[in-house]
């Protein structure tokens, strides 16, 4: 009964935060992903086990159907009880894929390191509803809840526009392919960022209408998506981080980290972690080491 299932990890490249309210967020799915290996076990329980890309084990539990059915939550572990969470929400969606069943045994493997970021989550939630027959979005809505562009960028193997439409999300695969990608780098910022915090604090902090700001935002972010030039594009960014820095009242991260870079530097997805994107007329390898980062991926290592 082996059955195996995979998908793409994610990188937000405009609409973040914005995109809970309706703005139209650009997202690219990147060559990184996570795997899902469904077998037979023993019964009336499911052996997990989760391996990070180097190989080594990162999670692993046994946990009984009626752990899940019951949704029976312990001080154990966060990750158990999230895991717990999540099947719980699936076994509702399909009560079959237990009352069905006798066992499984489950291995998730990830292909990129667990803390940089590119959607560990969502991966393993669109793996898991695919597992299962079940809408990923509705059973991240009932989970995690999120925008679910990182859903999105797992089922899809282009570049994407999303935006959410009364609640219903909306894919659009578009095309992105411009010349200076070559100027484009990815660098990982040593701090793993939880975006379910980072959302909350959103909604915390929010505290104005948002009409003209997500105007604004569609706005740039099709000139990010149209951009001919590598000038267009850097511009089109600054102006991006420029408002997202007025709206959530936080310093760019070039102003905090790198105000002395000769480039363009952007936050990605939740601000404060996770990967930047660096648009550099010169390869920025040194300069990063030279502070500490150590992670620089070029835009074609990344992006599918």
């Amino acid at each position: 009964m082996r059955k195996e299932f995979y998908s793409n990890g994610k990188l937000l490249i405009t609409g973040e935060y914005l995109v809970l309210d309706g703005a139209k967020a650009f997202a690219l799915p990147t060559k990184f992903g996570q795997n899902l290996i469904i077998e037979k076990g023993t019964p009336q329980e499911i052996k997990w086990t989760s391996f990070d890309a180097d190989g080594s084990i990162w999670f692993e539990e046994t946990f009984s159907f009626l752990d899940i059915s019951n949704k029976i939550i312990t001080g154990k572990s966060s990750i158990r009880n999230t895991l717990i969470e999540i099947l719980h929400e699936g076994h509702l969606l399909n009560p079959d894929f237990i009352h069905s069943s006798e066992g499984y045994q489950v291995t998730t493997a990830l292909t990129f390191p667990r803390n940089w970021g590119l959607g560990t989550s969502s991966t393993l939630i669109n793996n898991i509803a695919q597992w299962l027959q079940i809408d990923a979005f509705v059973l991240l809505n009932n989970s995690f809840g999120g925008s679910g562009y990182d859903i999105a960028c797992a089922q899809n193997n282009s570049p994407i526009l999303y935006h959410l439409d009364n609640g219903k999300p909306i894919v659009e695969k578009v095309i992105f392919a411009p010349e200076f990608t070559e100027n484009l780098y990815f660098v990982y910022l040593d701090k793993k960022q939880n975006s379910k915090a980072s959302i909350a604090a959103y909604y915390n902090n929010k505290n104005k209408d948002l009409a003209e700001d997500i105007i604004e935002n569609n706005k740039i972010t099709f000139e990010v998506l149209n951009a001919k030039t590598l000038n267009q594009f850097a511009l089109a960014l600054e102006r991006h981080e420029a408002e997202m820095s007025s709206i959530l009242e936080m310093q760019t991260v070039k102003e905090s980290l790198f105000s002395d870079f000769n480039g363009v530097i952007k936050s990605l997805g939740a601000w404060g972690g996770d990967f930047v994107l660096v648009v550099s007329k010169e390869n920025p390898r040194e300069y990063f080491k030279e502070k500490g980062f150590r992670t620089i991926i070029p835009y074609h290592e990344m992006i599918l």
